[in-house]
C-alpha cells in the first residue's frame, strides 16, 4: 500500500516507457508477443501501479483538462471574424448545430467545417442546438454574446448547472425558447434564475433529476413565466387534480395482492 499522498511519481518509469496515455499502456501489456494470453490491461494496472487512487485521480485530471480546453474562448476567432462565427465555430466543434439568419441549419461534418462559415461574419445566429455538448459556465462567454438569439437547446448537457442558468439573463431581450431537458445539475435554484427571461415563450424543463419536487417546481415557474409554454406535465401529473379527483384516481388503481 502506498503511503499517503503518494502519487504517480513513484512508477513514473513504467508510465513513460514506450506509452503514450492509457492507450500505449494496452500496447504495453505484451510488448513482445510473449506473455501469456489471459494478462489483461487491468492486470497490468494492478502489477505498477501502487495507489489505485493515484490512477483514477489522474485519469479524472485528464478529464477534466479535457472539458477544459473545449470550453476556451476563441480569442483569434472572434477578433477576426466576429462573435457571431467564433460562437458557431465554439458550437460546431463541440458536435452542435446552429443555424444563421436566413439560412439553413449548420452541422459538422466528416470533412470538418464547412467554408461557408467564415463568409458570414455579418449573419447573426438566431438559433443554437448544443444538446449532449460539454458547456460549461465559462463555455457560455461564446453564447452570450449572440443577442439576437432566439432559441437555445442545452438538453442533455452533461455540465449545465445553476450557475449556468445564473448568466442567461444576458439573453433576455431576445430569447424566445430554451431546453433544459435532461440536464442533471438542474435544480430549483437555478430554475429560479429564470425569471430574467420573460420574453421566453417556451421552457423545456422535463427530467431533471436535481429537481426534488419537479410537480411543485413547474407550477412556481409556470407562475414566474406566465407568457411563457412550460414542458414537463407528466411531473405534475395528479398534482393539481382536486381532493374529488384524487380520490377516484386512487380507487380506480388496481390493487396489490
Amino acid at each position: 500500500m502506498a503511503a499517503p499522498g503518494a502519487s504517480l511519481r513513484l512508477v513514473a518509469p513504467v508510465w513513460n516507457r514506450g506509452t503514450s496515455g492509457i492507450r500505449g499502456l494496452s500496447r504495453s501489456v505484451d510488448p513482445e508477443g510473449s506473455q501469456r494470453k489471459g494478462r489483461t490491461l487491468l492486470q497490468f494496472l494492478a502489477d505498477h501501479f501502487y495507489d489505485v487512487e493515484a490512477v483514477r485521480e489522474y485519469l479524472l485530471q485528464k478529464q477534466v483538462l479535457k472539458v477544459l480546453r473545449k470550453n476556451r474562448s476563441s480569442t483569434y476567432i472572434k477578433e477576426r471574424y466576429g462573435p457571431y462565427v467564433a460562437g458557431a465555430y465554439f458550437i460546431l466543434k463541440q458536435g452542435g448545430a446552429v443555424k444563421f439568419q436566413d439560412k439553413e441549419w449548420m452541422r459538422p461534418n466528416g470533412r470538418g467545417l464547412s467554408g461557408e462559415l467564415w463568409k458570414l461574419r455579418e449573419v447573426p445566429i438566431e438559433a443554437v442546438d448544443a444538446s449532449g455538448c460539454a458547456i460549461t459556465y465559462q463555455g457560455l462567454d461564446n453564447l452570450l454574446a449572440l443577442k439576437e438569439l432566439q432559441s437555445l437547446s442545452l438538453q442533455c448537457c452533461p455540465h449545465v448547472d445553476d450557475w449556468c442558468l445564473s448568466r442567461l439573463y444576458q439573453l433576455a431581450n431576445s430569447l424566445r425558447e430554451l431546453s433544459l431537458a435532461g440536464c442533471p445539475r438542474i435544480s430549483e435554484r437555478g430554475l429560479a434564475c429564470l425569471h430574467h427571461l420573460q420574453n421566453l415563450r417556451r421552457l423545456d424543463i422535463s427530467h431533471l433529476p436535481a429537481v426534488s419536487n419537479p410537480g411543485l417546481t413547474q407550477i412556481l415557474v409556470e407562475e414566474m413565466l406566465p407568457n411563457c409554454e412550460v414542458l414537463g406535465a407528466d411531473w405534475a401529473q395528479g398534482l393539481k387534480l382536486g381532493p374529488e379527483e384524487q380520490s377516484r384516481d386512487t380507487a380506480s388503481s388496481p390493487i396489490p395482492a
